[in-house]
């Protein structure tokens, strides 16, 4: 396997599972000490928005398994139309976010999706 290969089936696999992490913080975690310090949200701010966040967390599961299903079911190669349009929602999502709620979603969300697009049209 070549290693821009390896790379790409890396960083396509590190953002689909952390949108399963996404998912099982904002879906299940949200009124948790852990979530409400993840998300600095007090606990009534986070008894106020818990449907919301998991509503939410539903869409990152879906990011998750597009790119998973991409990858398991096509691969890198007859899978790159696909893992390209999730990673491009991703990408999309994580700049609103970063502009919307947090710059920081920029760094945790929509670099990683960017770097593994980059490397998926290179390997």
């Amino acid at each position: 396997m070549h290693a821009t290969h390896a790379l790409a089936l890396a960083l396509v696999g590190l953002v689909a599972v952390a949108h399963v992490g996404f998912l099982v913080l904002e879906m299940f975690l949200w009124r948790t000490p852990f979530g409400r310090r993840v998300f600095g949200t007090s606990a009534d701010d986070a008894d106020k928005m818990a449907t919301l966040a998991a509503n939410q967390g539903l869409y990152n599961g879906f990011l998750a398994a597009g790119l998973l299903f991409a990858l398991v079911r096509e691969g890198l190669g007859a899978g790159r139309p696909t893992l390209s349009f999730f990673l491009g929602c991703v990408v999309v999502a994580g700049v609103y976010g970063a502009a919307t709620v947090s710059r920081r979603i920029l760094y945790v969300q929509a670099l990683p999706a960017a770097l593994a697009l980059a490397v998926l049209w290179l390997a």
